[in-house]
């Protein structure tokens, strides 16, 4: 027998509205910014109007709870899906401020003509024009009179036939008695199944992430905080971005001003670093990971539920003791010293440029193994050997693209049974073999993405390594990333393209190398047999051609630092295929060198 997961009501708008102003139904959105814009908040009203069918809301109740003293609250629900609509009509018809994307709070005005039936974002030319009601929130205060608001109406416009103007107005107010459908799920669904409903239902087809649960856990949870916690994290992740805004935040939240977090992240107003810019689903996971010592977010939500594990009971004791650790590893995440010190290993070990971070969780667990490893007070060398190994290894290995949580589960598990240095060793000499840098990395490598990790990873390793550019004398590699130099077809891409090479082909990695742009313009579309013999006879007292090299033992390191195979002066569009093979083979042995050194 298959059991209802979830109840289907239809409801007024106007209950709705005030089961939301009264707390029964919390929004856990209402904090972060509105993200429609003021004409689709236009629509919906207009839609309404005329009678459309506006969607399902859906809403999922908390479980009760069993409190201290032994008694049963009951759960709130929690709106998951439609708080743009209900924000919409909460901003248009009751004149609530909405907190819009710079996070100040505004109003959305909506305007209606009664004579032609249409609504219209307040605008300067509605506010000189006495046809227009220019804010339909006064047709739903409480003190509006429709008989008074006609006459009023007709009389300033010059207008006759009051019973059309009080058929419309009469109409806009009944918008409040539309019914909605509202879907209520039950509290024992797990994430997934409630996800998998969310999909099917919503027709943007929109994926709910574990980290938008978490966050609605937290925003609605008033008793311990939730709500201001879940303000700091927005406003953290915000401030990476656009650390300008910190100056307004006190403006637009005087309440935050006056909490811990307020100070904790005072320091982002004079950051401007953005290697690691984490979003709320990257600092929610590191935080959880890192304190709770588990890798799945939704076990995250079942414990700030107040889930007990061991008898499925759901207790107020366990919802409390998450807030609180909870809130100690989002205040270890917003640590000054913590932050900046992740960001130091990451550009100690070479990615000195967001452009070098092409795995966001890689990172994330990074910071997870850093606050871990301080907490046990492991050596600072030590711990950023082991951490920038640990993210060497994640990047190069892909350990976290495919099932992320599950390998953060899995590892955070393994690392308090076995020790964290000595799991990292473990892994590393299982994973990192000589087969892998003879073989499997060559074979990574064979790729023309240059967003590839692994190829990431190369040019990390010639920053390291203080690598200078392809036939630069001076000018390393370090500096031709961070100021967006050239990448160089070492065989021409279109001296390729002439003897038939596809895209694939002529823009694999190991046909590339960071060079500055006057090198890579002078180089052209010349054969490297060609341009190749230039630089030797450059290097014998010839013309100075392409850089500033003039030795051929200058020449030779060159090459070295850029993995070119030995005899590529020699080399035509024949021996291409075997070019890449020799580099890959170069470039994997520099990575393994490179890695050794971390």
């Amino acid at each position: 027998m298959i059991i209802q997961q979830y109840t289907v009501n239809q409801h007024p708008i106007q209950t709705l509205l005030t089961w939301v102003q009264s707390g029964e139904i919390a929004i856990p959105e209402i904090q972060r910014p509105f993200v429609w814009n003021s004409t689709q908040v236009r629509d919906l009203l207009d839609s309404l109007f005329r009678g459309y069918p506006t969607g399902y809301l859906i809403i999922w109740r908390n479980h009760n709870v069993r409190l201290k003293d032994g008694t049963t609250s009951t759960g709130k629900r929690i709106l998951i899906d439609g708080q743009q609509r209900i924000t919409a009509l909460m901003t248009a018809l009751l004149g609530i401020q909405v907190v819009n994307k710079d996070y100040r709070k505004e109003r959305i005005v909506i305007s209606f003509h009664p004579v032609e039936r249409k609504f219209e974002v307040f605008n300067s030319a509605i506010r000189k024009d006495r046809s227009w009601i220019s804010d339909i929130s006064t047709v739903f205060s409480s003190d509006f009179k429709p008989l008074k608001a006609v006459k009023d109406y007709c009389l300033l416009n010059d207008f006759e036939d009051e019973d059309r103007i009080y058929e419309s107005i009469d109409s806009l107010r009944g918008i409040v008695n539309n019914p909605i459908g509202l879907i209520e799920l039950h509290p024992d669904l797990d994430i997934e199944t409630v996800t998998e409903i969310f999909i099917r239902i919503n027709s943007a087809g929109t994926a709910l992430s574990q980290a938008d649960f978490a966050m609605s856990k937290i925003s609605v949870n008033e008793k311990y905080g939730g709500d201001t916690l879940r303000k700091a994290i927005d406003y953290f992740c915000h401030l990476a971005v656009a650390p300008e805004f910190f100056p307004q935040l006190g403006e637009v939240d005087k309440p935050f001003k006056e909490t811990i977090y307020y100070s904790k992240i005072a320091w982002l107003q004079h950051e401007n670093d953005d290697l690691y810019d984490p979003t709320y689903t990257d600092l929610l996971r590191v935080a959880f990971t890192s304190e709770f010592k588990r890798g799945r977010l939704e076990d995250l939500v079942a414990l700030l539920s107040g889930r007990n594990f061991e008898t499925k009971d759901y207790e107020e004791s366990i919802a409390e003791e998450a807030f609180q650790k909870l809130k100690v590893g989002v205040l270890n995440f917003m640590n000054e010293n913590n932050f900046k010190r992740l960001v130091l290993i990451l550009r100690s070990a070479g990615f000195v440029d967001a452009s070098l971070i092409r795995s966001q969780n890689a990172a994330n667990f990074a910071y997870v193994l850093y606050l871990i490893l301080k907490k046990e007070q492991e050596h600072p060398g030590i711990i950023e050997r082991l951490v920038s190994r640990w993210y060497v290894l994640s990047v190069l290995t892909s350990r976290y693209s495919g099932s992320p949580e599950s390998q953060f589960h899995e590892d955070i598990r393994r690392m308090q049974e076995a020790g964290t240095a000595k799991y990292i060793h473990d892994v590393i000499q299982a994973e990192l073999s000589d087969t892998f840098w003879e073989l499997g990395l060559p074979q990574q490598l064979n790729t023309s993405s240059t967003n590839a990790p692994v190829y990431q990873v190369y040019l990390a390793a010639q920053v390291k390594m203080r690598d200078r550019g392809f036939l630069s004398k001076d000018i390393l590699v370090h500096d031709l990333i961070v100021h967006k130099g050239d990448l160089h077809h070492i065989f021409p891409k279109e001296y390729l393209k002439r003897q038939g090479f596809v895209r694939g082909q002529y823009n694999q990695v190991a046909n590339l190398a960071m060079t500055q742009s006057e090198i890579n313009i002078a180089l052209g579309a010349k054969p490297p047999s060609h341009y190749f013999q230039e630089l030797l006879d450059q290097c014998s007292g010839g013309k100075l051609r392409y850089g500033g090299i003039t030795q051929r033992s200058d020449l030779e390191e060159n090459f070295r630092m850029n993995s070119i195979p030995e005899g590529i002066e020699e080399l035509d569009a024949s021996d291409y295929e075997r070019f890449l093979d020799a580099r890959r083979r170069l470039m994997a042995l520099k990575i393994r060198d490179y890695f050794q050194q971390l």
